[in-house]
């Protein structure tokens, strides 16, 4: 069993860089490649409000064909001991050179906005604000009145960990 996982690690983790034939558009989310250390704010539709640190890991994947990142909610760096996960996260972001788009996302000006809509009918869109060299602003945001207005669901801001 440990081969078959360490098999799977290295067919999805094996890469030190973006693809040669897409590299330079692989820069959208790979510009965030490294580990980030933050806060979440989530906001309930009542008005409640949960804070807690997060930290968020992005790395290459698929041979420099894919960005994967891991949300972890609270941090594991200073987690006291027997607090539990209150949240785990992945995305696989994906890049198609044939249509020339991301599969999860699109620039917009100088963010990236990614967009789908509930069951319910509800746009709900994730937003990377703020983007700098060692900080971005995360945003969940949701519209029920296609786009008119928005009700903030959570917001993480994170700063890119020093090197050990």
């Amino acid at each position: 069993m440990a081969s078959q996982s360490l098999s799977f690690i290295d067919a999805l983790c094996r890469a030190d860089g973006p693809a040669q034939d897409r590299a330079d558009k692989m820069m959208l989310y790979g510009q965030f490649v490294g580990a980030w250390d933050g806060t979440l704010t989530r906001y309930g539709a009542n008005g409640e409000r949960f804070d807690s640190s997060a930290e968020v890991h992005f790395g290459w994947a698929l041979e420099g064909r894919a960005i994967q990142d891991v949300w972890t909610v609270p941090s594991r760096v200073g987690r006291p001991p027997g607090e539990a996960d209150r949240m785990y996260g992945t995305t696989l972001r994906v890049y198609d050179p044939r249509n020339d788009n991301w599969e999860t996302g699109r620039q917009v000006g100088s963010d990236i906005i990614q967009e789908y809509r509930s069951a319910a009918g509800t746009i709900c869109q994730w937003c990377f604000f703020e983007i700098e060299a060692n900080s971005f602003h995360w945003v969940s945001r949701e519209s029920a009145d296609e786009r008119k207005t928005w009700r903030l669901a959570a917001e993480f801001y994170l700063r890119r960990r020093a090197p050990p």
